[in-house]
């Protein structure tokens, strides 16, 4: 009973050296598939919906592999990993489009917080009270995928001290997002927030989880998990993906598994609460990721990220197992052992290691296991 499972990745262009250069006019006049964003920094693609893990990572590869091959045609440039611009600049914003309205009221109300790289896993969920129940449960649950995929320690070129500096910054809008009771609740606090103006469109919901379909918010199809930062490894990201679909294959066996009903906070203001702890859990997470101080939503007790982590890992194996997605599953061990790769740089770092030094050497060891993986992949899938 596999879901169907589809990625939007977001990555930045630019030089071994690892500068970053905004090349994406370019790149999406020349290929199919990319997509441009407000700053020309960064490019998009996005993979099909496919239920197989094996199809999933090809489908990841391939774009990359042949933005890698175009970018070598323009020049010396090359993809940078990471979700920020960890060596700079960062006081400004190269557009993309000057010409479009919604990139310049991007521009002039968030600057270049929002001049990030991610991936959104999707999720989907054909109905819609599922899908809202799914929301819930994956909002209480959002700051552990963070915790996995951090990959964001520097920016301009200086440790921030947060392994996530992407979500230490990026500006969810709007800045309260409630947990919806209902797809009816979803629907009128959206038409109350275009309303307000709070949100300039339907896409203008930036929060760690949202409903998502081709007629927000009146007819949505899939859950959008938007937190993770750029994570590397492909077959780490199906790994993270694999416990995200195991986790709501459990939540549709089981219809009780909802945060609004399950957990033991107040009741009276239940709803605040979970939003409220779960905001303080994705800072925290945002700060120090597998080794972030977290409050479990359903009886708020302690516990770190990696501990929380490997509870849930647990628990939903057999369902992994019984739907033949374990072996996808299992480097989410791997992360927990080794370091998610914010983890694994600052410790380079701490070894004596300047940002540049770290950042050119991710650039080359990306690129190398990517050239590997399309060698192994693509030309089989293509076949």
């Amino acid at each position: 009973m596999l879901l169907s499972k589809g990625f939007e990745i977001e990555m930045y262009t630019g030089t071994p050296a690892g500068e970053v250069v905004g090349l994406s006019d370019r790149i999406v006049a020349a290929l199919n598939g990319f997509v441009r964003e407000p700053d020309s920094r960064n490019v998009e693609y996005t993979t099909p919906p496919l239920c197989q893990y094996e199809k999933l990572l090809c489908e990841l590869v391939r774009p990359r592999h042949e933005l890698r091959q175009y970018l070598k045609g323009l020049g010396d440039y090359t993809l940078v990993p990471g979700s920020t611009l960890a060596l700079g600049p960062v006081d400004r914003f190269y557009r993309s489009d000057p010409s479009n309205p919604y990139h310049s009221y991007i521009e002039q109300t968030y600057g270049t917080t929002v001049v990030t790289a991610s991936v959104h896993i999707n999720i989907g969920l054909s109905d819609p009270e599922t899908l809202m129940r799914a929301c819930r449960l994956v909002r209480v649950e959002a700051p552990l995928y963070l915790a996995l995929t951090a990959s964001s320690p520097f920016l301009g070129g200086q440790v921030t001290g947060s392994h996530s500096s992407r979500w230490q910054v990026f500006p969810k809008t709007p800045a309260q997002v409630p947990l919806f009771t209902s797809h009816a609740h979803h629907i009128q606090w959206m038409e109350a927030q275009l309303a307000a103006g709070t949100m300039q469109n339907v896409r203008h919901l930036w929060s760690a989880v949202r409903p998502n379909g081709d007629r927000r918010p009146y007819n949505n199809n899939r859950l959008e998990l938007r937190i993770c930062d750029l994570i590397s490894d492909p077959v780490a990201l199906l790994a993270v993906t694999a416990l995200l679909e195991a986790r709501l294959i459990q939540l549709i066996q089981d219809p009780d598994l909802d945060p609004l009903t399950m957990s033991t906070l107040p009741l009276g203001s239940r709803n605040d609460d979970l939003v409220a702890l779960s905001d303080a859990n994705e800072m925290a997470v945002a700060k120090h990721s597998l080794d972030a101080e977290l409050h479990h939503w359903q009886d708020g007790r302690a516990l770190l990220a990696r501990e929380w982590i490997q509870q849930l890992y647990d628990e939903v194996w057999p369902i992994a197992k019984s739907n033949g997605i374990s072996c996808f599953l299992s480097p989410v061990k791997k992360i927990l052992r080794e370091g998610n790769e914010a983890l694994r740089w600052l410790q380079q770092y701490e070894a004596g290691q300047s940002v540049q030094q770290i950042m050119q050497g991710a650039i080359a060891e990306v690129a190398a296991s990517e050239g590997l993986l399309a060698r192994d992949l693509c030309e089989p899938c293509a076949a």
